[in-house]
C-alpha cells in the first residue's frame, strides 16, 4: 500500500516520533510484573509477546490519525522488527535459526494483530479468547490472569484514546498504566507532552 500525497508532518518527524513510541513499548513496560502475574517464563519469546501487545495498542491508536497515523504505524512495526533481529543477534542466536524464528514471529505477529483487532471490537469474552490464543499461546489455566489482561487492554486503549493525536504524531511519547492499579480511581488524563517548534 503506497503513501502518495502529502502527510500532515514531514516523514522524518514522524519517523522520530515512531521510534520514540516503539521505544516506550520496550522501555516503559514493566516486563517483570507481566512475567510474575501472568506466570510467563523470562524468555525472549515472552518479551516479544508483551512487546507485541503494546505495539498493537499503539497501532490501534495511531490508525485513528489519518494518513500520517497509518504511515507512523508502518514505521513502528519496522523499528520493532529491527529491534527483534538485533536482540536475537546480541543473544547469540545462530543466523539460520534467527531467520527461521523471524519468519515464525512475523506470522504470529499478523495472526495476533488480526485476533486482537477483532477481540477489542468484541465483548470481553472475545478479547479474552484472542489473548488466550496469542498472548498465552493457549496455555492459561488461571482465568484471573485472562481477566487481568482483558482489564489492562481495555483501560490502556481508553488511556491512549485520551491522548492528543497531534501530540502523539509529533512526539510519540506514550506512557502505560500499571498492570495492576494501586488505586483504581487513579486513571487520570495524561499530561500533555512538551515539544519545541521543530516538533521535537
Amino acid at each position: 500500500m503506497g503513501f502518495t500525497g502529502p502527510l500532515k508532518y514531514s516523514k522524518w518527524k514522524i519517523k522520530i516520533a515512531a521510534l520514540r513510541m516503539y521505544t516506550s513499548c520496550v522501555e516503559k513496560t514493566d516486563f517483570e510484573e507481566f512475567f510474575r502475574r501472568c506466570q510467563m517464563p523470562d524468555t525472549f519469546n515472552s518479551w516479544f509477546l508483551i512487546t507485541l501487545l503494546h505495539v498493537w495498542m499503539c497501532l490501534v491508536r495511531m490508525k485513528q490519525e489519518g494518513r500520517s497515523g497509518k504511515y507512523m504505524c508502518r514505521i513502528i512495526v519496522h523499528f520493532m522488527w529491527e529491534d527483534v533481529e538485533q536482540r536475537g543477534r546480541i543473544m547469540g542466536v545462530n543466523s539460520y535459526i534467527l531467520k527461521k524464528n523471524m519468519m515464525l514471529m512475523t506470522n504470529n505477529f499478523y495472526v495476533a494483530i488480526l485476533g486482537y483487532d477483532e477481540g477489542v471490537l468484541s465483548d470481553d469474552r472475545g478479547l479474552a479468547a484472542a489473548l488466550w490464543r496469542s498472548f498465552f499461546n493457549q496455555k492459561c489455566e488461571d482465568p484471573r490472569q485472562l481477566e487481568l489482561l482483558v482489564e489492562y487492554v481495555r483501560k490502556q486503549i481508553q488511556y491512549l484514546d485520551s491522548m492528543n493525536g497531534e501530540d502523539l504524531l509529533l512526539t510519540g511519547e506514550v506512557s502505560w498504566r500499571p498492570l495492576v492499579e494501586k488505586n483504581p480511581q487513579s486513571i487520570l488524563k495524561p499530561h500533555s507532552p512538551t515539544y519545541n517548534d521543530e516538533g521535537l
